[in-house]
């Protein structure tokens, strides 16, 4: 799955745990949990958490490298739309 198929993609969160995570992959972690808490909904499309973090160039790379490690680590899961 390349960066263009991740644009149109929910984030769902599987597990709420940041044990061996970076620093960037805590801050997706807890902005996908604080979903659910107050809101309810385990998902969130990719492209809300990019305006949250309002990311560009590098560090959104690195924030979809960070969302990739995340999926293989099975803590969230990526649904293409």
């Amino acid at each position: 799955m390349d960066s263009k198929d991740l644009g149109k993609s929910v984030i769902v969160l599987i597990r709420n745990t940041t044990w061996r995570c970076g620093k960037l992959e805590r801050l997706i972690i807890r902005c996908l949990h604080k979903e659910v808490t107050e809101l309810g909904q385990s998902s969130m499309p990719l492209q809300d958490i990019l305006q949250n973090f309002n990311l560009t160039g590098k560090r959104k790379s690195e924030f979809l490298d960070a969302i990739k490690r995340l999926e293989r680590r099975n803590i969230i899961r990526i649904l293409k739309l």
